[in-house]
Parts: structure tokens; C-alpha cells; sequence
């Protein structure tokens, strides 16, 4: 099995020692001193006390790769539209698409089956371009609970978790589903094969269209977010428009609000992405996780007043840093 992750960073980088173990023909696309020192040392995984090396094929160019089976793509969202054409050559008639990505994925309403069908969404998808150029039809929904972080050039450290929950936007068990499954389950990871995979997309997204912005605009951590009882309060508005959006494309979520947030307020004193994100002068990923919200909202006539306060805020701060 021939596997790309394209972005082989903190979870890219995670995902190709664990595949590349398991025995899958594993390629990595990366850059600068993370690339360089991938080549000259291999990948290293920390995982506790142990340490695991693998030395797969790296580069900077996908034209070297030539077609996979699948392309993991492990970017950030916002970053995704700037390589498609750099992706092509990994591309033959049978490969599929993975995406490994927070937010909504640009494949959302294919084979979503209501009016809404075949609708390309601009705040992740600009000019549809990921639809037609990567291919709605090779897509493969991917969700990633685990967090880990480069360590050091070359090095990634595992931080908790290892599930990756897969699925056919048809919700179909198809083939290529329950095979990358496998895989995924032979590299030690949890990887169930989900027949609503929007609907744990939804719940993830529940978390981040709330937590992330709130911190980059306040700086403070999860545990702070969800114990202050003004900041909860606003976490909880943005979270039931959220909800409203999502029902009326016919997602269910498995867990209450409160529950959702308790959730997040035991994770601790955790900074989310968004705000390490701001304070390592990285570009915020707001449109996937906030702005496309909003979209939806617009598409279906929710109103949003708490996520357009919100939004409008966070895309002022990130503005000002330079990193929007």
C-alpha cells in the first residue's frame, strides 16, 4: 500500500513512523529544517520512554513520488488550495483522498444527498478548486483526536490519544475505507470506519468554532475558557448556533453542550492551536474552523450573531499579527 502524507508535521510526522512501521510503503512531503533533518536522520517518533526510527522516502517535490493509493493530507486547511497543483502527480484513476485536516473538508456535500448537494464552500474551498482539481469523488473524511508536536527538526513527541475515525462521505463501508482502516488499526492506531463520519466531524468542529478563537483573543487556556463563567457563557451561545446549523443538514451529535464543554474544560491548561498559532506567528486557521460555520449559517438563513462578534474580532487580531 502506497501512502503519501502530504504535510508531515506534528500529525503527519505521527501518522508515517506509525504506518511506516506497520509495514506500509510510506513516502513524507515536508520542508525546510524539518525535511533536511528528516533525510539526514530519519523520522523519529517519541512516544514516553520509547523512541521509534524510520527512515522513509522525503521531499519537498510529489513529482518525485509519482501515484499513491492515498494521499493523507495533513496540512492545515487554509494551506491546501496553495499545492493542488503540486498534489497532481500523486494522483492516478484509483487514488484516494484522505483528509486529515481540522474543520470542514472542501468534499462536505458530496453524496451529501439534500438540496444543498454538490455546494463547494468558499471559506474552505476557494472557486471550488479542491472539489474539481484533488476530486470530491476521491475523498476520504478523516477526523484526528491524538496531539502531538515537533519536538526538534525530525523529531515528533506523541502528547495523547491515537484515534482517527474514517469515512466514506456516502457513508458506505467501501473497500478503500475498510482497507486504510486496517492499516491504520495494524500501526496501532484506532481508526473505526464510521457510516455518519459528518457527524463527528460536527463535533469536533463543536469545540474548536468556540474554544480556539476565544483564546487567541484572550490568551487563555482551555480550563480558564470553560470555568470563567462569562467566557463559558459565550462558548455555549456560539456553540448552540453551531448546533442549529449543523441539525438542519441533518447531523446528530451524541453528546449535550455541557457535556462538550466539560469535556474540553479536563483537558486543563491546554493552549488550543489557534492561539499557539498567533504566538509562533503562524498563520491562524480561522476560515475552516469559524468563518465556514458562518457560511453555513448564511446557506440555511440561521441567524449567528455570537460566531459574526466572534469572528469579526479574531479576524481583526489575526489581521494586525500579519497572520491572516
Amino acid at each position: 500500500m502506497k501512502i503519501c502524507i502530504y504535510g508531515a508535521g506534528a500529525i503527519g510526522g505521527y501518522l508515517g513512523v506509525q504506518l511506516a512501521q506497520a509495514g506500509a510503503d510510506v513516502s513524507l512531503v515536508a520542508r525546510g529544517a524539518h525535511l533536511a533533518a528528516m533525510r539526514d536522520n530519519g523520522l523519529k517518533l517519541l512516544i514516553g520512554d520509547e523512541e521509534r526510527v524510520v527512515k522513509p522516502r522525503c521531499t519537498d517535490n510529489p513529482a518525485d513520488l509519482g501515484p499513491q493509493d492515498f494521499i493523507i493530507i495533513c496540512l492545515k486547511a487554509h494551506s491546501i488550495t496553495g499545492v493542488i497543483e503540486q498534489m497532481q502527480p500523486l494522483l492516478g484513476p484509483h487514488s484516494r483522498v484522505v483528509t486529515a485536516v481540522n474543520g470542514i473538508p472542501y468534499w462536505y456535500f458530496y453524496k451529501h444527498g439534500n438540496r444543498f448537494e454538490g455546494t463547494a464552500l468558499e471559506s474552505v474551498d476557494p472557486g471550488g478548486r479542491q472539489w474539481r482539481e484533488l476530486g470530491a469523488e476521491r475523498a476520504i473524511g478523516c477526523i484526528v483526536y491524538p496531539a502531538t508536536e515537533i519536538e526538534a527538526p525530525g523529531v515528533i513527541r506523541h502528547v495523547y490519544g491515537d484515534k482517527f475515525p474514517l469515512g466514506e462521505p456516502s457513508g458506505e463501508k467501501s473497500a478503500d475505507v475498510e482497507r486504510l482502516a486496517a492499516m491504520f488499526v495494524k500501526a496501532g492506531l484506532r481508526a473505526p470506519v464510521l457510516d455518519r463520519i459528518r457527524d463527528e466531524i460536527w463535533l469536533k468542529l463543536w469545540g474548536n468554532v468556540c474554544f480556539n478563537p476565544i483564546s487567541a483573543l484572550t490568551h487563555a487556556t482551555l480550563d480558564v475558557i470553560c470555568t470563567d463563567p462569562a467566557t463559558r457563557a459565550l462558548s455555549k451561545a456560539m456553540m448552540l448556533e453551531t448546533q442549529t446549523i449543523a441539525e438542519t443538514f441533518g447531523v446528530t451529535f451524541r453528546v449535550d453542550i455541557e457535556r462538550r464543554i466539560e469535556g474540553a474544560r479536563k483537558v486543563g491548561a491546554h493552549k488550543t492551536s489557534m492561539l499557539q498559532d498567533l504566538e509562533r506567528g503562524r498563520p491562524m486557521e480561522i476560515d475552516p474552523l469559524v468563518t465556514v460555520v458562518q457560511e453555513m449559517g448564511r446557506l440555511t438563513g440561521v441567524p449567528t450573531p455570537a460566531i459574526d462578534s466572534v469572528l469579526a474580532l479574531v479576524i481583526q487580531r489575526a489581521k494586525v499579527a500579519g497572520l491572516y
